[in-house]
Order: structure tokens, then C-alpha cells, then sequence
């Protein structure tokens, strides 16, 4: 059976400078995988590239089948959503209306109302403000936003860069256990996250970053008792 997503010798450059040096990875089928390294390693680069923000070259494999260079919003009709740090939202919009713009490849109004019932039971808080105008949330609000607005691409594989940033750490502890229930229901998730800890703890498998490069890998479990990542990345 193939991975959901596998990578093959990718690299990432602008202009002179190499973000990703020929990296390859596997994500599985129903799985969390995370990324963790410091700023500057390359994971954000690598999301981008699989989600077709960024040229590159090297090989990208979705479910078997090798990806062509193209747009993103072509990698999106694949079924790859990239949710990229910051959120971005359309924060001029009301709840409702960001969500309805996450379903523009679902015309049929039956299946469209079934996803809004999907994203309502992960995010019961975006029912209760439908009418209200994005910008206006809080900031764990609008990440539930970006989520619940990816999950109306109806997507396959779900690219999360940073979903933590910026929140409190409550909200990191509720954000991380939607992301864990989400995958439950079987959905394949590939997560970039500076909250090592966090990361590991739900990931099924994991990969370290440095410098463009993956010079670690394992389960989440076992990046989480390695020593030198205890040491270089989780405060100890």
C-alpha cells in the first residue's frame, strides 16, 4: 500500500540561498507526522513545496501517483490543504463566509451543509459565531477558523504549519487535541510546529530538521526520549 504523501530528493532554493537539501520523507495513510528544527531549517519551505507554493525540484509522490509542478490550488482540488502560519483568513469576512469560500470545488449544497456539520462538530465555538467578522476572533478562534475553512476542501492530506504560534497555552492544549481528534476520524496529517513537545507527543511518526537537511528520524516517541533532541529542542 503506498504512503498518503512521499518526497524524493526535494530542494528548495531562492536564488543562492538552499532552504531544503534533498530531503526525502514518507507520510502514512492516517498518520501524524511532525517536523521539528529550529527557525531556519527548512520546514516551512518543505510545506510550501508540497503544497505547491513554491517551486522546487525533486520528486513529490500523493497516493502513488507523481505530482507535476503546479499551482496551489490545484494540489488543493488533489485533496493537499495547507493551513500556513499565521492563518490568514479573510478577516474582512464573517465566520460563515470563510467557510463557504473553503468549499468552492463542493457546489453540490447537500454535501457543502454535511462538511459545515463535519467542521461545526470539531469547532462547536464557530457555530456560535457565524455571523461574526473574522478579524474580530480571538487568536485561538481564527485558528479554528483556518482549520475548520481546510476542512472544507474536503482534503485527503492536511499540511499545518505552526498552528500553536501565537496562542496561550491553554488554547495550545486545546488547538493540539483537535488536531489529535481530527486525526482520529482518519484524517492524514503532516504538522511543522515549534512546540517540539507538544508535536511529538501526537505525532505517530517524526523527522528532525537542521539546516535544510533531515539528520534524524523516528517515532514520535522515540525523538521524544532522544537525548540530543531533549538537549537541542525541548528545554532539556
Amino acid at each position: 500500500m503506498f504512503p498518503a504523501f512521499s518526497v524524493n530528493q526535494l530542494f528548495v532554493s531562492y536564488g543562492e540561498v538552499k532552504a531544503v537539501r534533498g530531503i526525502s520523507l514518507e507520510v502514512p495513510n492516517g498518520k501524524i507526522v511532525t517536523l521539528i528544527g529550529s527557525n531556519g531549517a527548512g520546514k516551512s519551505s518543505t510545506l510550501k513545496a508540497l503544497a505547491g507554493a513554491t517551486p522546487y525540484d525533486g520528486k513529490l509522490f500523493f497516493q502513488g501517483r507523481l505530482l507535476k509542478q503546479e499551482e496551489p490550488h490545484l494540489r488543493t482540488s488533489r485533496g493537499i490543504n495547507l493551513v500556513p502560519e499565521g492563518r490568514s483568513i479573510f478577516s474582512n469576512l464573517t465566520v460563515l463566509e470563510n467557510l463557504i469560500l473553503g468549499a468552492w470545488k463542493t457546489p453540490n449544497k447537500t454535501k457543502r451543509q454535511i462538511n459545515l456539520d463535519r467542521v461545526f462538530y470539531f469547532f462547536p465555538r464557530l457555530q456560535e459565531r457565524l455571523s461574526q467578522i473574522a478579524g474580530t476572533l480571538s487568536g485561538g478562534e481564527q485558528q479554528m477558523l483556518a482549520l475548520g475553512r481546510a476542512l472544507m476542501t474536503e482534503p485527503q492530506l492536511l499540511l499545518l504549519d505552526e498552528p500553536s504560534m501565537g496562542l496561550a497555552p491553554l488554547l495550545v492544549q486545546e488547538i493540539f487535541s483537535i488536531i489529535k481528534r481530527i486525526n482520529s476520524e482518519g484524517m492524514t496529517i503532516l504538522l511543522i510546529e515549534q512546540n517540539a513537545t507538544m508535536a511529538l507527543k501526537i505525532a505517530h511518526h517524526a523527522y528532525l530538521m537542521e539546516l535544510g537537511t533531515i539528520t534524524l528520524s523516528g517515532t514520535g516517541e522515540d525523538l521524544l526520549m532522544n537525548p540530543s533532541v531533549r538537549a537541542g529542542y525541548l528545554g532539556g
